[in-house]
């Protein structure tokens, strides 16, 4: 192999990109990681932060996997929190404000450091491909300075960097964000060679001076007191010295002011052609949308502990800077404000995912793999996890093993997954909670208990990580095996069950029917039995030990009942589709469903199932062709 030879090829250095070749190269894979900057590595580009409703979720299954985005987040959080506490379990989610200097920082020297990973500067301008046994397959790369790389494989996760345009008002530039240049080439290579492309947009908010800022007429939000954190590992500790980020409101002046400026809007004058993300929608989005709203919240975050750099979360605009400035100065606190930079939209391209296989590799051309926007997600969390999918999956195909597939209740990364391939995107994707079927299962607390040990077969969690491992889930079924056998006398907790306002015992119940009572919990309990408290200590079971097997209990029907069901449709995806069936030829089923299945090419009757536009009665006829 020469000097300019790699296994696998990494085009972009985002979330994504620090992923696959994180994991590519952790397995065994010359890996070489192209990025324009080596400054803005896993650069934070919009808000710093990590995490959040079913994005937590996500993060810890990346962390169970070996992957490395959690870790990096909780060295480098300046503050951290647990949201959704007050419901179930299914629904709690971690998130960490991050210093964004240290986060970018942290990765580089993460990768700098990892064997078998190389990086070069410089902006890849196209992907070389060869004819092999009448298929297309990844040859190499060349890049804008004219070097051409030769690899077996390469995982593009370009971002938004493909043809990326910024809009701020009437004036637009070329750029993948503030600062940085576009990169031109691929897509029309791809496009020649068979791919579609579309456009899509996003955007993000005016950075502000805190110097300038009246913190003291703004709600303050703190950190967890007890916070969390995101790594499994328990040699990483939760933050220290929280900072807070801060709760301001918009007001009826503000909203007339924007109004002022839709005229010159790219949003709404047409220049803007690219679909925007419903679910984290510009100011302008909201005013629109939300016409009767005379207020919306907006949330200050630090952008690390060394800088009076905020960002302003749910102020994404791309209105002329100084309709932008006007309508700041009218905000409570920030009637002095100075700003380092206005907020703006970028459109980018992207390929459709239902182009892909669920492994993320391509179904045009052998050996090349998509992650993160390109595939029309949105989010850290959502391209990191295809990242680290990507780059697991395209070290396993040049050793010719079997790609990983996570199933909808193995993870929510799973779930991501599927939803691209198989129902494609018409707009920015988001992971949320409600698009799992299985959120009790798929719970952020047992992520390791799902995923670690795939992780260790895999290679990426270490020895010492999997014994880890090992003794805690042996210790958390050990503890909720310990409140089956052992029993509460009658009289024994009647203050403790009196002060939650629960029923007094009549008569004696294991402590585990206890637990299931819902004000209930372990911590308490142990403060009342002597003998749980004593069984706790001598086998030094920490307090998440106690959390885990806690939510087991309470949720052990909830649970079982998921499993249940999930089997059950388990057997859809051990039914095979031939590859290269004609579905045209089957004229039993609807026109509809005959044109999605033909467009999408499901593998399995599970996964034509879940295609939008195959009724269940289409489902039927190709379970009668299949499933005998």
């Amino acid at each position: 192999m020469t000097a300019l030879a790699y296994d696998i090829i990494v085009i972009g250095a985002g979330h994504a990109g620090c992923e696959a070749a994180s994991a590519a190269a952790r397995m065994g894979s010359r890996t070489l990681l192209l990025t324009m900057d080596m400054v803005k590595i896993a650069d934070m580009s919009c808000n710093p932060a990590i995490g959040g409703v079913a994005k937590g979720q996500i993060i810890r299954e990346i962390d169970a996997l070996g992957g490395q985005t959690g870790r990096i987040a909780d060295l480098t959080s300046v503050q951290f929190r647990m949201l959704n506490r007050s419901k179930g379990a299914a629904m709690w989610s971690p998130r960490a404000q991050c210093d964004k200097r240290a986060f970018s920082a942290e990765w580089r020297r993460t990768l700098e450091n990892t064997v078998n990973l190389y990086i070069w500067q410089d902006t890849a301008s196209e992907i070389v491909f060869t004819e092999h046994d009448g298929r297309c397959r990844v040859r190499g790369v060349k890049t804008r300075m004219g070097v051409e790389f030769e690899c077996k494989a390469v995982v593009l996760t370009a971002g938004t960097f493909l043809s990326g345009l910024m809009h701020c008002g009437e004036a637009h530039a070329d750029g993948g964000r503030a600062g940085d240049g576009a990169s031109y080439g691929i897509t029309e290579q791809l496009k020649a060679v068979g791919f579609e492309a579309a456009r899509m947009k996003t955007g993000t908010p005016a950075r502000l001076d805190a110097r300038t800022i009246n913190f003291e007429e703004m709600e303050p939000q703190y950190g967890d007191e007890n916070p969390s954190k995101f790594s499994f590992d328990p040699d990483i500790e939760p933050v220290k010295d929280q900072l807070p980020c801060f709760l301001v409101h918009t007001s009826e002046e503000v909203h007339a002011i924007l109004r002022s400026g839709f005229d010159r809007s790219p949003l709404f004058n047409g220049t803007i052609k690219g679909i925007g993300p419903r679910y984290c929608p510009s100011i302008e989005d909201k005013l629109r949308t939300f016409a009767d709203r005379d207020s919306h919240q907006l949330f200050l975050e630090p952008e690390g502990r060394s800088t009076n750099e905020y960002y302003l979360n749910g102020f994404s605009s791309s209105l002329p800077y100084e309709v932008q400035l006007e309508a700041l100065h009218k905000i409570r606190g920030m009637e002095d404000l100075h700003i380092y930079r206005p907020g703006y939209a970028i459109e980018y391209d992207y390929f459709p995912p239902t182009q892909l296989h669920h492994s993320l590799a391509t179904k045009l051309i052998d050996n090349l793999y998509f992650a993160g926007q390109v595939n029309g997600t949105t989010g850290y969390e959502e391209a990191a996890a295809q990242g680290l999918m990507a780059g697991i999956n395209a070290h396993r195909q040049l050793r010719g093993e079997e790609p990983v597939v996570l199933q909808r209740d193995e993870a929510y990364i799973g779930v991501l997954i599927d939803d691209l391939v198989t129902k494609g995107v018409d707009e920015p994707y988001r992971m949320f909670t409600s698009r799992a079927e299985y959120r009790i299962l798929l719970r952020q607390d047992n992520a390791d208990m799902r995923l670690t040990p795939k992780g260790y077969e895999l290679g990426l969690i270490s020895e010492r990580r999997h014994r880890i491992f090992a003794e805690k889930k042996s210790l958390v079924e050990s503890l909720i095996s310990f409140t089956r056998r052992q029993s509460i006398r009658i009289g024994e907790i009647d203050d403790y069950l009196k002060s939650i306002g629960s029923e007094p015992m009549t008569q004696g119940r294991r402590i585990y029917d206890i637990i299931l009572r819902s004000d209930v919990t372990i911590s308490a309990l142990r403060r009342e039995l002597p003998k749980l408290d004593r069984f706790i200590s001598d086998n030094e079971i920490s307090d998440e030990m106690i959390e885990a097997a806690e939510i087991e209990i309470k949720y052990h029907g909830y649970i079982e009942r998921e499993k249940f069901i999930a089997q059950k449709l388990h057997r859809l995806e051990n039914i095979a589709i031939p590859d290269g069936f004609d579905f045209n030829s089957m004229q039993s089923l609807t026109i509809e469903a005959r044109q999605k299945l033909s467009r999408i090419r499901p593998t399995t009757i599970g996964q034509a199932s879940r295609i939008p536009g195959v009724s269940p009665a289409d489902v039927n006829v190709l379970l009668v062709k299949f499933g005998r």
